[in-house]
């Protein structure tokens, strides 16, 4: 399984216990019928808008984003299964991906409503 976030995103966050800069992010959401893979890029859905990630204070450890929608799906009949974060709407480099709780069928004229949540546990008591 290569869901997960890429080597350069990894290296990113180890480097901020290296005191060393880091650059934020403006997350980017992409849609997969299977397994991005190691680059993000297999399985990609046949509709290629990304929608961009608005998260909210972390509480907790975690954070959950506004829930992005596309609407009016125009792409034909999919099972949306995974999703990779990419750093730009077009263009960019490829975050992390990851496996939906639970696989999304679309058809045209759907709308298709997706709500990410990142946590880090376990969080120290």
């Amino acid at each position: 399984m290569t869901a997960g976030l890429s080597t350069t995103r990894a290296h990113a966050i180890i480097n901020t216990y290296r005191a060393t800069s880091s650059t934020a992010v403006v997350p980017w959401l992409k849609l997969h019928t299977g397994d991005p893979g190691a680059a993000g890029t297999a399985n990609a859905s046949a509709e290629t808008t990304r929608l961009q990630l608005s998260f909210a204070a972390p509480s907790g450890g975690s954070s959950a984003a506004t829930e992005v929608v596309w609407e009016g799906w125009d792409a034909g009949s999919e099972t949306i299964t995974h999703c990779s974060v990419w750093s730009d709407e077009t263009a960019g480099a490829f975050q992390e991906s990851f496996a939906l709780a639970a696989s999304k069928a679309v058809a045209n004229s759907d709308d298709l409503a997706i709500t990410v949540t990142v946590a880090f546990t376990p969080i120290a008591a």
